[in-house]
């Protein structure tokens, strides 16, 4: 018997890929309302207790009205991709290879992560939690995503203007993800984040520098990559890459879309810096897709079914 799924926010950006993974499978049967009941309260009220499985699109204020319409009772199975319950209590973090796959598969609600905390905790949170690099380091992170992840407004912005290349923001310092990042990745201070956008729809390189001559003398680029190579070992959806050789990473401005991540040590000669970088699609395993590997696993699925992946 298949599983009934409702996308509230299926016309948006997210709800849109996520739909593009499930149409057609076999395992689910997809909730939609026509469009002039789709912000009808009523309509959505049922449509949210109906379904086996909810996944919200919305904005933070809505994704919490969502929930707050859930009757205990239904039985539905909640998983926000807004970023309003990302730290909240009784919601499991929905990050598979960080807080473990049979955690995200018994969970009555699951958050689902940022793009750009997706980015930082796979390289981050293994290295913490394995004691290589401090909990109290103050990391920095310098990120560029495609222009996707900043919603229709964002997308028109850059599609109206030719001009626009290059957008810097956050620049009071005070993101919502950072209280993400500090908490999964088990900080005692938080980040300075430094995102932007530029002029490619989708995609994002995620970077963090580290001073390893003042964390440890003893560390070195090629300790920290083997630390996350066994951390993501038998991994279907994030390779991990030496890099020794490689003297750029690209970003183009139609990249493919993909559910897939790679992360990179990069390292010097002398050996007392590393750019630690992932490279993941922000609509993928930075949204849509880590909605849908999410869902899988809640539904007793295996997880990289319906993903766009590389062909092993």
């Amino acid at each position: 018997m298949a599983h009934s799924v409702f996308i509230d926010g299926a016309a948006g950006t997210t709800g849109l890929e996520i739909h593009e993974r499930l149409a057609g499978r076999a395992e689910f049967e997809l909730l939609t309302l026509p469009e002039d009941r789709r912000k009808d309260d009523a309509a959505r009220r049922e449509a949210l207790n109906e379904a086996d499985f909810a996944i919200l699109c919305l904005p933070d204020d809505a994704a919490r009205e969502a929930v707050a319409m859930i009757d205990p009772v239904s039985g539905t199975r909640l998983i926000d991709a807004s970023s309003a319950h990302r730290v909240a209590d009784g919601w499991t973090y929905g990050f598979p290879e960080l807080v473990g796959r049979e955690q995200v598969a018994n969970a009555a609600r699951v958050s689902n992560p940022g793009c750009y905390p997706t980015g930082f905790l796979a390289l981050v949170a293994p290295l913490v939690r394995g004691g290589m690099l401090p909990a109290a380091w103050p990391f920095t992170i310098n990120a560029v995503s495609g222009y996707s992840g900043g919603g229709k407004a964002l997308i028109e912005r850059f599609r109206s203007d030719p001009d626009l290349a290059l957008r810097f923001y956050a620049l009071d310092l005070a993101h919502k993800h950072r209280a993400e990042m500090q908490l999964h990745a088990g900080l005692k201070h938080g980040v300075i984040f430094a995102p932007s956008v530029v002029r490619a729809y989708r995609g994002m390189l995620v970077e963090v520098p580290l001073h390893l001559g003042a964390i440890d003398p003893q560390l070195s680029a090629e300790d920290l990559l083997g630390a996350l190579r066994d951390h993501y070992a038998g991994s279907s959806i994030v390779t991990v890459c030496g890099d020794r050789d490689m003297d750029e990473l690209l970003l183009g401005e139609n990249e493919p879309p993909t559910d897939a991540m790679q992360l990179h040590v990069f390292g010097n000669a002398e050996g007392y810096h590393a750019r630690l970088i992932a490279r993941l699609d922000n609509l993928g395993k930075g949204a849509g897709g880590a909605a849908v590997q999410n869902l899988n696993l809640m539904a007793g699925l295996p997880e990289t079914e319906g993903l766009r992946l590389p062909a092993q």
